[in-house]
């Protein structure tokens, strides 16, 4: 049985939500229920998790370690199936009218798995652990515009350095987590969360086991009894789990072999539209990728209808080397879409000075399933180009450590941003630690600060629509395709009539979502 699902957009005013990541639509009644109940053992296979993952909310990047961190910690907000912000450890929240005071009232009620109250001091050392100039986190370039952080009382206020009308989102990056404050810092080593589900037994790499803690201060969330997540990274180990019923969930399914899926009677495969893109990065700090003539060529030397046919099988759309989908906010719909084009290709590289380039191009299955098919076939394209592009297959264990911005040249997976703020601030911004081109552009970076802070609709679509402009045709990533979010569960799963795009499975939130039927 295949579920299929469309976008839909969610925007509400800046004093409580904004731009947000698409959501699912209604799911037959055979999978949505209307009446969870609470009981039973899920198990999941994921197609992530490496024995280098580390409980340092600082370095989570992958697939099994976001839905660890959801399930154990808690967050000031969430980014609810419909797009929207919602409260969780923060019950509600208030700004000034220029959003540059964001004021967040800490519930009363909610305790770590410890027993220890969650206070405004846990907050304020849980968000101050991302900042300042030694910080390698991964969300420091989203945290860098906090100015002070104060409590006021059961209020932790946040003073920016710019208005942020999309600030109540930021707050829920998956980075973000809520810890014990401890002598000037936080607790992460313990894995005390304040989530509903507490670590029994986590090797990362391999498994986690986890119960649900009863003194969760949620009574509509957190169903199932116990959890096993599995880290199955291999393809084929993952699908025969699946097939032979010895776990109920797997994501990342192999879209060659999705319709023998659809067969099986005891299996629900969801089709998910989203933010998920898969990419090229180019390292612009090394020769021959600091010429913007050679990324230019690199990017028409690519057929990205040939890539969406043969490695999405049709589950995913065009990319046009911009992160934004279609469904979000500000999408530059006037951005002329780049198609396969090898004359105009060979054209940017004599404007680069040559006659024909040579590069590698590593590659993967950890980066993306079909990750390593879709770098030959980018290679065979590219050979019209006059470009010859030599395909390095990289083993999997150890490619985000070792690989994937290691090497000049590689493939990447990204799950997109709910607004388009943080996306950019996480994978472009100049000097971010996530800024897997190395890229930097003056006019992106006034840009940039100055949307964040602009309230007036217009003007904000008008300078979201230039940034998009300036990193689709000078940015150093190439984005030829949009992937959907393509998982399985059996047919005992049900989940919500809507289930969130932001992530995949559901937010990556299933954890507290999904029941037993």
């Amino acid at each position: 049985m295949t579920i299929n699902t469309n976008g839909q957009l969610n925007r509400r005013g800046f004093l409580k939500t904004s731009a947000a990541a698409v959501a699912a639509t209604t799911l037959p009644m055979s999978v949505a229920s209307a009446s969870p109940k609470r009981g039973g053992h899920l198990r999941v296979g994921k197609g992530h998790g490496a024995t280098t993952d580390t409980w340092n909310p600082a370095t989570w990047d992958n697939g099994f370690t976001l839905p660890l961190a959801f399930a154990v910690h808690g967050y000031l907000t969430e980014i609810k199936a419909d797009g929207s912000a919602g409260p969780l450890v923060a019950e509600s929240w208030e700004a000034s009218p220029d959003a540059k005071i964001w004021r967040f009232k800490i519930r009363k009620g909610a305790t770590f798995h410890s027993g220890k109250d969650v206070t405004p001091e846990d907050v304020k050392a849980s968000i101050l652990y991302h900042k300042g100039p030694d910080s390698t986190s991964a969300a420091g370039p989203i945290v860098e515009p906090i100015e002070d952080i104060s409590i006021d009382g059961d209020t932790v206020v946040f003073e920016l350095s710019g208005g942020n009308a999309d600030f109540p989102f930021i707050l829920s990056d998956v980075h973000l987590s809520i810890h014990p404050a401890k002598d000037d810092t936080i607790d992460w080593e313990s894995a005390d969360g304040c989530g509903a589900y507490v670590p029994k037994n986590v090797k990362f790499g391999v498994s986690a086991y986890l119960e649900r803690y009863p003194n969760y201060w949620r009574d509509d969330v957190a169903w199932f009894d116990s959890i096993e997540m599995l880290s199955l990274v291999d393809q084929n180990a993952r699908t025969t789990a699946m097939v032979a019923g010895d776990v109920d969930v797997i994501d990342r399914l192999d879209l060659k072999t999705v319709g023998l899926l659809e067969r099986n009677p005891n299996l629900n495969i969801h089709s998910i539209a989203g933010n998920q893109h898969f990419t090229f990065a180019m390292a612009s700090n090394q020769v021959p990728f600091d010429d913007n003539n050679v990324r230019q060529a690199l990017k028409y030397a690519i057929n990205r209808e040939e890539l969406v046919d043969k490695i999405l099988f049709g589950y995913g759309s065009l990319g046009n080397d911009n992160p934004i989908g279609k469904g979000q906010l500000y999408y530059n719909s006037e951005l002329e879409q780049k198609a396969y084009d090898p004359d105009k290709a060979k054209w940017y590289l004599q404007q680069a000075g040559l006659d024909k380039l040579e590069v590698s191009l590593s590659a993967a299955d950890a980066a993306f399933a079909g990750a390593v098919d879709a770098a030959v076939l980018f290679q065979n394209s590219a050979k019209s180009a006059d470009i010859d592009i030599r395909v390095v297959r990289e083993p999997n264990d150890g490619y985000w450590s070792d690989v994937w911005m290691q090497k000049p040249f590689t493939a990447v997976y990204w799950n997109g941003r709910p607004v388009q703020d943080q996306m950019f601030s996480t994978a472009f911004a100049c000097g971010a630690a996530w800024n897997d081109g190395f890229w930097c552009n003056d006019r992106f970076e006034e840009l940039l600060i100055a949307a964040r802070a602009e309230l007036d609709n217009a003007k904000r679509k008008q300078m979201y629509f230039e940034i998009q402009d300036i990193v689709s045709n000078d940015g150093s990533v190439i984005i030829p395709m949009f992937a959907n979010y393509v998982f399985a569960t059996s047919n005992k799963i049900s989940t919500p009539e809507i289930t969130a795009s932001n992530w995949d499975m559901d937010g990556e939130r299933w954890a507290e979502r999904w029941w037993f039927a």
